[in-house]
């Protein structure tokens, strides 16, 4: 099949050329994509012209929700739908980058303006835009809980903004157990009501099966464990190789006006150096920023830590209890293996090896399968 054009070709020349497997849950998703696809192409931009000159809003598309287990194809099937559409007015976004941006355009209503910011915040961001897709819809603060509801309502209803996302849980799951859940709630309604909920639960892990072979930790420093971690980037993210000079890049806002730049960012996936994650003179909130934008984070050159690198040795342990309760998979070019890690010198006077211990524990726990299974924010 010479350049598939819809959702449904391009999914059945994955199967044929099997790089994927039949799985009933995909089907059905890719099929609910592609009518929306063809709805969407079939509709006049805007209403179209007597539409407009009547005063009608033009009509809205059924958005799409797919929720399931790591590594499902969710992200697939969305770049799938996202590739193949052929209108201009979309756009396809991390939702924790996306939520970044509303707050930013929210502080900078409130500078110029006086009343209720969310109307303003919502024409701003639906301003020619028809479709808005996410990836990872996961909410894991109440700032992001509190204005959830009113914001997606004005999107949809007054802007006719059609919706589609993925998440790893289902929609009644998001922000379970959060404070004032019960301002979430009405969000939650919205999405049951006016988007079709798909569930990805086959039987293939996809994204293990990608990791298939390759550890998480790799030492000694050098080329050899430079390429691994480069190969684990290449096979999560589908960026050709011979392109890896172009890797995007990101700023990542970290909070009360600081951005963290992120020196290779794309399809949830970050690489970092340790010098200048940890080196740098960073805190808890930073590190939570990274681990609830980012469901896979490459860190290389960690060196051998000790009494000398105290600072260094403590802003590890708070940037790996961040990814692993965020439970975002971990792969480091080292130069020791775990055990060897922290230079105690003599661990009865050093408090610094006790307090090291447990990130130990952690992190190899993190490359359990077990943990690999997880899904991103999965409690």
């Amino acid at each position: 099949m010479a350049n598939p054009a819809t959702v449904i070709e391009r999914f059945r020349a994955l199967i044929h050329t099997h790089e994927l497997r039949v799985d009933r849950e995909q089907a059905a998703a890719a099929e609910r994509l592609n009518r929306l696809q063809q709805e969407l192409e079939a509709a006049p931009a805007g209403g179209g012209f007597f539409g407009r000159l009547l005063g009608r809003k033009p009509v809205r598309a059924r958005g799409v929700y797919m929720w399931g287990g790591v590594g499902r194809g969710k992200s697939m099937l969305m770049d799938l739908f996202h590739d193949t559409l052929n209108i201009t007015e979309k756009r396809r976004v991390h939702f924790h980058a996306f939520m970044q941006d509303v707050h930013a355009i929210m502080r900078d209503v409130r500078q110029g303006e006086t009343g209720d910011p969310i109307p303003q915040v919502a024409a701003r961001i639906a301003e020619g835009l028809r479709v808005l897709a996410f990836d990872e819809m996961v909410v894991n603060n109440s700032a992001d809980a509190m204005i959830m509801s009113r914001l997606f309502t004005a999107l949809i209803h007054d802007h006719n903004l059609t919706l589609v996302t993925t998440s790893n849980r289902a929609p009644s799951e998001l922000y379970k157990n959060g404070l004032n859940r019960e301002h979430f709630l009405p969000f939650i309604a919205l999405i049951e009501n006016e988007l079709d909920v798909l569930t990805l639960n086959g039987p293939v892990d996809y994204r293990l099966e990608r990791l298939a072979g390759i550890r998480s930790w790799h030492c000694p420093l050098g080329l050899p464990a430079t390429e691994r971690v480069r190969e684990v980037f290449f096979r999560l993210t589908d960026f050709p190789p011979e392109d890896a000079r172009h890797v995007p890049s990101a700023d990542l806002d970290v909070g009360g006006g600081r951005i963290l730049h992120v020196p290779k960012s794309l399809k949830g996936v970050a690489v970092f150096s340790f010098k200048k994650l940890c080196g740098d003179a960073r805190g808890a909130a930073d590190y939570l920023a990274v681990a609830r934008a980012y469901h896979t984070v490459i860190l290389v050159g960690i060196p051998r830590l000790g009494k000398d690198t105290r600072n260094e040795a403590a802003r590890f342990v708070t940037l790996i209890d961040a990814l692993y309760e965020h439970k975002v998979k971990l792969f480091v070019t080292a130069d020791a293996p775990l055990d060897r890690l922290y230079d105690a010198g003599d661990k009865d006077t050093d408090t610094g090896s006790f307090e090291f211990d447990r990130t130990i524990s952690r992190l190899t726990e993190m490359q359990s399968q077990d943990y690999m299974a997880k899904g991103h924010g999965e409690e």
